[in-house]
């Protein structure tokens, strides 16, 4: 039986981790902070694909975090065997990052694999890739289903 007073752990995925795993894991850790329950919950983010690990996110991610207030260092990192093992909880951003995810999982894992867009009381499931977007209108689009859905998840869970 799983300690109550254990610490509950989320990883958000996405392709390459400078977009929109690196916003919902900022949103998640923003709003953990806010309510007071850090000291409950682990989160980070990592990529599918790597590309990009050790690097930072993409600059319009960082732009439009802080247009919120909201920081992150985050470093870009891709998932590994025992994420499956360490995380209750890892989150993709569309279909084939959950595909990707299930086809990655070793048989040990504990994680349950959902969409983070499931948990959006806006139902819009599936959160676009804004790398190639000529704005930050995708980029402002994550964040605020993010932030519903990491807040719905929270209310849900806690």
């Amino acid at each position: 039986m799983k300690n109550m007073n254990q610490r509950k752990s989320v990883l958000f995925v996405c392709l390459g981790n400078i977009c929109r795993s690196p916003i919902a894991e900022a949103v998640f850790r923003h709003l953990i902070k806010e309510k007071q329950i850090e000291h409950k919950w682990e989160c980070d983010s990592a990529a599918i694909g790597g590309w990009h690990v050790g690097g930072t996110i993409d600059e319009r991610s960082i732009k439009v975090l802080l247009q919120h207030g909201i920081r992150t260092d985050h470093i870009v990192r891709q998932i590994t065997a025992d994420d499956f093992r360490k995380f209750d909880y890892i989150f993709g951003m569309d279909k084939e990052n959950i595909k990707a995810l299930k086809q990655k999982a070793p048989p040990n894992s504990k994680a349950t694999i959902d969409l983070l867009g499931s948990y959006d009381p806006e139902g819009k499931l599936i959160i676009h890739d804004p790398y190639y977007d000529a704005d930050l209108a995708g980029f402002e689009e994550c964040y605020q289903i993010s932030y519903r859905a990491c807040s719905a998840f929270l209310d849900k869970h806690v």
